[in-house]
């Protein structure tokens, strides 16, 4: 306890090098750990993993960080110890799902040197377990670093990777992967292929069991489905569909989810740019990043607000809508 109390403590004052550094050498623990061959409580790791599982339910993100990151560092020298085979598997698979959650929060920060780092080791422990689905999941959720900040194919080349692990059966892995594949192809202008990939996200999330179905950030709930659909959609410039996409997840969105509505408020300003309203796209998005506190108008939101502003006409931007929305983004 007194361990996590110190890493709130410290990332709360934000990612800076002190925590970023403590957070370096737990994962550099995690990979030592994974190294050693090798009974143990694990009820309370997997009830802990299982609460984590369920997001960030309006909790700040360095907070969540924090917990998982402690949590972490309990099944280190389980790993380290000589272990049943049994066990080994089920700590390496509780690895693989707490460091692949640390790389989403990380991700969502926007620190994607660290999240890379932490993803490898995610993938490290789930390969490790040989649980062949969460692997899957780990890689496709890695292939949106790429994708959310700058390198689309890359993000494609992961997400396929990720489609192929995961095998043809329904299930919430190779949902997500396909869904990625999709916005990525939109996002590297590649119509066709996103066309295709979207059409087997829906297909797979209509076949998908109801267990695969979880809020959780391992299920494919309808509302995830529809934040994936709506960014695909809009940078495909469908903007009726993304529109209906937006509208779907917003209303499946509880009001404490805070960064997933800001980024559909961001697709919907940026729906407006492609539909000719740019001005009135540049209030929204101004809007939308105001309506936050300033610790989420970081990381995945910010570059989403970038991105918008990107795009606009040099023409236009030093109207005084374009000028606020510039603002925001240097504050």
């Amino acid at each position: 306890m007194h361990r996590r109390n110190l890493l709130r403590s410290a990332l709360a004052a934000g990612l800076t090098a002190a925590p970023l550094t403590e957070l370096a050498d737990v994962l550099a623990k995690a990979d030592n750990a994974l190294a050693v061959t090798g009974p143990a409580d694990l009820a309370r790791l997997e009830s802990a993993t299982e609460q984590h599982s369920y997001g960030y339910a309006g909790r700040v993100p360095t907070d969540v960080l924090a917990d998982l990151v402690a949590d972490v560092t309990d099944v280190i020298p389980l790993l380290q110890r000589p272990q049943p085979a049994v066990t080994r598997v089920a700590l390496t698979r509780i690895m693989g799902q707490l460091g692949g959650m640390t790389a989403v929060v990380l991700h969502d920060l926007g620190n994607q040197r660290e999240a890379h780092a932490w993803f490898a080791t995610a993938a490290r422990s789930a390969e490790e377990s040989g649980d062949r689905q969460l692997h899957a999941w780990i890689l496709a959720r890695k292939a949106m670093l790429p994708l959310n900040f700058g390198a689309p194919h890359a993000a494609a080349e992961l997400a396929e990777q990720a489609r192929h692990i995961a095998g043809p059966r329904a299930t919430a892995a190779v949902t997500l992967a396909a869904a990625v594949s999709g916005r990525a192809y939109a996002l590297a202008g590649r119509r066709d292929e996103a066309a295709a990939a979207l059409r087997d996200a829906d297909r797979l999330a209509d076949m998908l069991p109801e267990a695969e179905r979880a809020d959780t950030w391992f299920g494919h709930c309808e509302q995830k489905h529809h934040v994936h659909l709506s960014h695909a959609l809009t940078a495909l410039g469908e903007t009726d569909r993304a529109r209906e996409s937006q509208a779907h997840a917003l209303a499946l969105s509880a009001p404490t989810s805070t960064l997933t509505r800001t980024l559909l408020r961001l697709d919907a300003a940026a729906c407006q740019h492609r539909d000719g309203h740019t001005l009135d796209a540049c209030h929204a998005a101004a809007a939308a990043l105001n309506g936050i506190p300033a610790r989420y108008r970081t990381g995945l939101t910010h570059r989403r607000a970038v991105d918008l502003y990107r795009s606009i006409p040099a023409n236009l931007r030093s109207r005084p809508t374009a000028r606020a929305l510039a603002e925001v983004l240097a504050a």
